[in-house]
């Protein structure tokens, strides 16, 4: 992703979003912020799948899907351990951000869990963000099939509510206050031509296998009607 996510840690990222719209502190009790926070179980099991680079953490997301936490355990909100996650290769949002967080952190990243709000995925979004050479680069684990990098345009629309860090000995909560003022034009202008010229590509690159898309989605509930309607008749 350019300037974020997946980056190889040469260009900035969430930095432009982060000195803008966000301020930072410390909380002493995660209560503060949510009544649901990472624990220690989230940090203490060892994972099977290790990753020595960033884009074999990519890879490795490739090959998993996304399933709502209703779908696949009929629970309303479920976090799965970073450990059942890369043994099931399916989950939500907030499982494919544990999982990346934990990969980081063993590759000796200076790295936090985000949770908070983005305009495609609305609240209750999570992801990951890291810090290297003073720069802050975000980690949208669910745009692993978009490519090493994403236009720095893409940061704004994330707003971070709380995030999680781990340093080996002690988990620590960080409460992110939104500020209201506004951002200038002159900042943004730049990257709008390199969120056009990254999007209009990727498009055009996938737009060949859209239908074949199309006929999976489309089969795929076609399926899951029938067997809900079995089941029901059953």
């Amino acid at each position: 992703m350019r300037e974020c996510d997946f980056s190889d840690c040469r260009n900035h990222s969430g930095s432009l979003r982060r000195n803008r719209t966000t301020s930072i502190a410390a909380v002493p009790s995660p209560q503060r912020t949510t009544s649901h926070v990472p624990d220690g179980r989230y940090v203490s099991k060892p994972l099977t799948v290790t990753c020595q680079t960033i884009r074999d953490v990519r890879q490795f997301l490739a090959g998993c899907r996304y399933v709502s936490d209703k779908k696949l355990f009929d629970k309303e909100e479920y976090w799965q351990p970073p450990e059942e996650f890369e043994q099931r290769k399916k989950g939500d949002c907030e499982d494919f951000a544990f999982w990346t967080w934990r990969q980081l952190m063993d590759m000796g990243y200076d790295v936090r869990l985000v949770f908070g709000r983005h305009g495609r995925y609305g609240t209750g979004h999570a992801w990951v963000e890291y810090f290297s050479d003073g720069k802050c680069f975000l980690v949208e684990p669910l745009l692993c099939r978009v490519g090493d990098k994403f236009p720095r345009l893409n940061t704004l629309r994330y707003a971070s509510r709380f995030s999680t860090s781990w340093d080996g000995k002690t988990l620590r909560y960080f409460a992110h206050k939104e500020q209201s003022s506004p951002l200038s034009w002159r900042p943004l202008a730049p990257l709008v031509w390199d969120y056009l010229r990254f999007w209009s590509w990727l498009w055009l690159r996938i737009s060949y296998r859209l239908p074949r898309i199309a006929w999976k989605i489309l089969r795929h509930g076609v399926f899951e009607r029938d067997l809900w309607h079995r089941r029901k008749r059953d």
